[in-house]
């Protein structure tokens, strides 16, 4: 059975790269099907979600759209445990679609109350961590009679938590806060929810390439002791914050004098040198979370993510690789040793 694919348009075809030697066919703009075999080490940068085992379905109402996802989900789903259920359009006109979702995901759970009441009250939040009793319902509507259904057991989506988001799409609304001292502060706020953790108050948290401080930003917002790093003084009045440390430096060369809780790094270098930095930190466990980004000019090196997966992934408890919604021709490294 095909998995389903989808990522930002003009992204096709560095998916279509990730997922080589399996077999990948486009059906429509940002949507691909493949044969791969999916495991908890399949890291995708440029899959914004994954829908496995997807199973294309046609149904012409709200009541049949209801129907299809139940008579999917009913006989894999146990009895008492959690699940999720995402409903989504991807056609014509956002608002109507995403109506006609509501209403489908409103059908599903009035039958679940008369087929399987205890599954009802057992549907979770999308903003709670996924666990590994967790299983994910997803329904994606390419038209209003046509899409898409992927039933996904626990624990499955724990298992392959890199590549299946628990947000419907795996798309997080970019953050906003005219406060902050650039647009950047979203990435580190996205990553940091890709990763269900947060900076948090009393943490030490190293800044590298800090200026003008965004990242930095964030982490004294939470109250948390940051380290910024750069030839270059952030916003002035992040300068005068009495929970900031900053040292002109070469953010290539510092190395903290213990470990610290968090390495962010928002530098603008060539794509390798940020990996290497980042091989580095893990390579000498200088932190125990981290937040890095790897930016690229054009698509000739996206194909150094593929040392990255290899090398990085296996020191860590959780690792993420994925080009955020924030971010532009960048992609974001995650995770916690």
């Amino acid at each position: 059975m095909s998995h389903l694919f989808l990522t930002e348009s003009g992204f096709e075809e560095a998916l279509t790269n990730e997922l080589a030697p399996a077999t990948v066919r486009s059906i429509g703009e940002g949507i691909l099907t493949s044969d791969a075999v999916l495991t908890g080490s399949t890291y995708l940068a440029f899959a914004q979600q994954t829908l496995p085992n997807a199973v294309p379905t046609q149904a012409a109402s709200i009541n049949q759209w209801a129907d299809q996802i139940i008579e999917c989900a009913l006989p894999s789903l146990p009895d008492e445990q959690p699940w999720r259920l995402h409903v989504w359009p991807e056609y014509g006109d956002g608002r109507v679609g995403m109506n006609r979702c509501q209403l489908i995901r409103a059908a599903v759970v009035e039958r679940m109350k008369k087929r399987r009441r205890r599954l009802t009250r057992l549907l979770q939040h999308d903003l709670l961590p996924v666990d590994s009793q967790t299983s994910l319902i997803q329904c994606f509507l390419t038209a209003p009679d046509a899409g898409w259904i992927s039933v996904s057991v626990a624990p499955q989506p724990y298992d392959l938590r890199a590549i299946v988001s628990r947000f419907p799409r795996g798309f997080v609304p970019v953050a906003e806060d005219r406060s902050a001292p650039s647009r950047a502060f979203a990435k580190l706020v996205e990553a940091e929810l890709h990763l269900g953790r947060q900076i948090v108050e009393g943490e030490v948290c190293v800044d590298l390439g800090a200026s003008p401080g965004s990242w930095s930003y964030v982490a004294l917002q939470r109250g948390a002791q940051v380290i910024a790093i750069d030839r270059s003084e952030l916003r002035d009045d992040l300068m005068h914050d009495a929970h900031l440390h900053f040292e002109v430096a070469d953010a290539f060369k510092f190395k903290p004098a213990t470990v610290v809780d968090w390495l962010v790094c928002d530098v603008i270098a060539a794509p390798q040198r940020s990996i290497d930095l980042l091989m580095e930190w893990l390579n000498e466990t200088r932190m125990r979370h981290f937040v890095v980004t790897i930016k690229f000019k054009g698509t000739d090196e996206y194909g150094v993510l593929d040392q990255l997966k290899k090398q990085a992934a296996p020191k860590c408890a959780q690792f993420g690789l994925k080009r955020l919604c924030a971010n532009k021709n960048e992609v974001c490294a995650f995770g916690t040793l």
